[in-house]
């Protein structure tokens, strides 16, 4: 419990009185942000309401109905005998081409890969259409599970034109797709996108260790290098309960 306390106790809040934000609102902002930059990490116990309250001067509904909110979201966990501990974070990541390896890190997720598969297989229809090469071509077949904090995040599934580049699986397990690209001389500049969900399999819901059913949101990419060639087709899945697209909408004029 000294080791949990520590944790929380290292956190600086900043409670802003005079705000028409209720107080209970941004206590939970400031504590979501923590659990997100790994600052409360999964295991980390809050300690008890009363001494938070007393700790930040508020009243003890103030504190509980900030921690109920991230309880509801999934963040946090009340536990018998134990208190309230940090399951996980939900990683937001913003909607443009980037790797999800350099989003997890750049956020402080501390991302792991593990990779299933690295081969070179026929290009189905689909990835030979996405890559534009001859159907049953050869192409490179990745498959990786993404973990944060030893949790799975996303299960992602890659084809890359076979001559592009050699993806060796020990370097693959320490860096992202992306980072190779680009310290192979390959510009990304732009891709195609689509963005959907689903429930998962069985066999997606152990891979992913959720309920079979569970909500999982998909995402199709192709990137595109600055000569306009396909060089990566994506299909991932990730855990609706630990993972959101973030982005930002403008009015058109």
């Amino acid at each position: 419990m000294a080791g949990s306390v520590s944790a929380l106790g290292a956190l600086q809040f900043a409670l802003d009185r005079n705000s028409p934000v209720p107080l209970y609102y941004q206590l939970a902002q400031q504590l979501e942000g923590a659990i997100e930059h790994g600052t409360l990490a999964p295991g980390n116990l809050l300690g008890n309401e009363i001494d938070l309250s007393v700790r930040l001067g508020l009243s003890r509904p103030t504190v509980r109905q900030a921690i109920q909110s991230l309880v509801d979201k999934g963040l946090l966990v009340r536990r018998r005998g134990v208190g309230t501990q940090v399951v996980h974070s939900q990683v937001k990541r913003p909607l443009e081409l980037s790797s999800l390896y350099d989003d997890l890190e750049s956020a402080g997720q501390g991302p792991t890969t593990r990779v299933v598969r690295n081969e070179v297989v026929p290009a189905p229809a689909d990835v030979a259409a996405a890559l534009g090469v001859p159907e049953g071509s050869e192409v490179t077949l990745l498959e990786r599970l993404r973990c944060t904090h030893g949790q799975p995040v996303a299960f992602l599934c890659n084809h890359l034109p076979a001559n592009l580049l050699q993806l060796d699986t020990v370097q693959l397990e320490s860096t992202g797709l992306y980072r190779m690209l680009r310290t192979a001389g390959i510009t990304l500049h732009s891709a195609r996108q689509t963005i959907g969900a689903r429930s998962a399999t069985p066999e997606e819901a152990t891979r992913l260790d959720e309920k079979e059913g569970a909500a999982l949101l998909t995402m199709q990419r192709t990137a595109y290098d600055d000569t306009g060639r396909a060089v990566e087709y994506g299909s991932h899945m990730y855990r609706a309960s630990r993972y959101a697209f973030d982005f930002q909408l403008l009015v058109r004029a």
